[in-house]
Parts: structure tokens; sequence; C-alpha cells
């Protein structure tokens, strides 16, 4: 059961802030702040709607959750998916160890930024929250 420790910790860190950000919702102004980047620069980042998404996610609204930052709700069902592989293999006794190529990385730093700079031209507004 030692093992499981980590994993379920993660898991309930997760469900904590989730079920915060579906409670309180960030649509109402005055209760996160604002993006930096966007504060400063009026240039959206890649997380930019990460919390609408999240909100919009956890009250089952996916079109929503989309719409308000696409990335970040594929994050979270991989997450997910890696969170079983974590629990299955802890459970089993063995480590995870997720080794990806260096090009994955750089194919996964591509795609945001890809995203970053459509999501703020005017073609494509509909990435942007």
């Amino acid at each position: 059961m030692r093992r499981l420790g980590t994993p379920v910790g993660i898991l309930a860190a997760v469900t904590a802030a989730f079920g915060y950000v579906g409670t309180v919702d960030p649509n109402d102004p005055g209760h996160y702040p604002v993006c930096p980047l966007l504060r400063l620069t009026g240039v959206l980042c890649p997380g930019c709607g990460g919390l609408r998404s999240a909100h919009a996610f956890i009250t089952g609204d996916l079109g929503t959750a989309l719409s308000a930052n696409a990335i970040a709700t594929v994050g979270y069902v991989l997450f997910a998916a890696v969170w079983v592989l974590w629990l299955t293999r802890a459970w089993r006794g063995q480590p995870l160890r997720i080794a990806l190529a260096p090009a994955w990385w750089w194919g996964v730093g591509a795609v945001l930024l890809l995203f970053t700079v459509v999501r703020n031209l005017p073609f494509g507004s509909a990435l942007a929250p």
C-alpha cells in the first residue's frame, strides 16, 4: 500500500484543485488573478482560458471546455491516462517510466507554440477563450 501513496496523493491534490475550480467559477470576476502575460502584453499564452476550461470540464460541459482551451482539455485527458498507468504500475510494484525521445518533446513544444501563435491571430480567434 505504501507504493500507492504518491499516485493517490497526486490524485487527491488534483481532485481538490478541480473541486475548487468547479465550485468557484472563474467566469465570475475577482476570484482568480489575470494572466500576467495577457495583462502586460495582450498576448494569450497557451494556458489562457485553462481555469475556465477546467470549470467547464468538471461541470460536464465538454464543448465549452474545448472552446476555452483545447490544449488544456486534451491535457486533462492525458493526465488521467498517465495517472491510471502510474497507479497500475505502482500496484504491481513497477516504476513508472515514460521515456519519450527528444523529438516528441520538440513536437509538444511545436504544438504549444503553434497553438499560441494561431490563437493570437485574427483567423484563429476560435481558439481564444
